[in-house]
């Protein structure tokens, strides 16, 4: 196999810019807030994901990867957009070690999603238990959207509702790092509810997370279409 071409900074986002939709940008920007204007490109979620297509295929994207933090929103974007299709599961890892602490943002947290991931869940729980730990919000955040993703089917414990639960934070006024950690948690919950509803019911009942949490995830939950009329009637009499 030929060896792939590098491609650098710059001629990644010479790239991006050719994709900018300035409409776009002034919708999107007000979406995550605390970063002016400049900082977005503009551009669509579709066309990151085809360019991360692109690139990962034909190109070694290596400089790029390692070239953290990046300048614009759209570049962090699309480096979660490639090393979600990483599928070595060490070197994912490693690229991850790298990546989550420049994470500065919920959207890119929750867009990346590595496919390799699904066959290594036994490898998989430690690194969760210690992103979850750390001090950084969208690690944090990550670790949570890890769990929810791949530990509420069939490799589901209850321990994992007490990891999420160990996340939870004050919900103070103004406090914007607790809100985007505090939001995933109410987030996960409501998906336990609806894929493991004895476990995360009993467990909520019990009083396990903070007022704030618990009304979201109740309002989450009640909005849901994966939980059934018989148990939103539960929540909205019991919690």
């Amino acid at each position: 196999m030929a060896e792939k071409q590098k491609i650098t900074v710059p001629e990644v986002q010479k790239k991006l810019f050719a994709l900018q939709d300035l409409a776009y940008r002034d919708f999107q920007s007000p979406l995550i807030p605390n970063f002016p204007l400049d900082y977005f490109i503009g551009v669509r979620t579709p066309d990151l994901k085809n360019l991360a297509k692109e690139l990962f295929k034909n190109f070694d994207c290596s400089e790029f990867m390692t070239s953290v933090p990046h300048q614009y929103f759209d570049e962090n974007q699309l480096h979660a957009f490639l090393l979600s299709q990483e599928k070595d599961f060490s070197k994912c890892l490693s690229e991850l070690e790298l990546f989550l602490p420049q994470i500065n943002n919920w959207a890119t947290s929750d867009q990346l999603s590595p496919v390799v991931f699904k066959k290594h869940k036994s490898d998989l729980l430690p690194q969760i238990q210690k992103w979850i730990e750390s001090d950084k919000t969208y690690t944090i955040r990550f670790g949570i959207k890890c769990l929810m993703q791949h530990f509420l089917d069939e490799c589901f414990t209850e321990n994992c509702l007490e990891m999420v639960a160990a996340c939870c934070r004050p919900h103070l006024k103004n406090a914007d790092d607790n809100y985007y950690i505090n939001m995933m948690v109410s987030w996960y919950f409501a998906t336990a509810l609806a894929k493991q509803w004895d476990s995360a019911f009993n467990f909520l009942k019990n009083g396990r997370l903070n007022q704030w949490c618990l009304k979201k995830t109740v309002q989450k939950a009640r909005e849901s279409f994966r939980i059934t009329k018989e148990q939103k009637e539960i929540l909205k009499n019991q919690l």
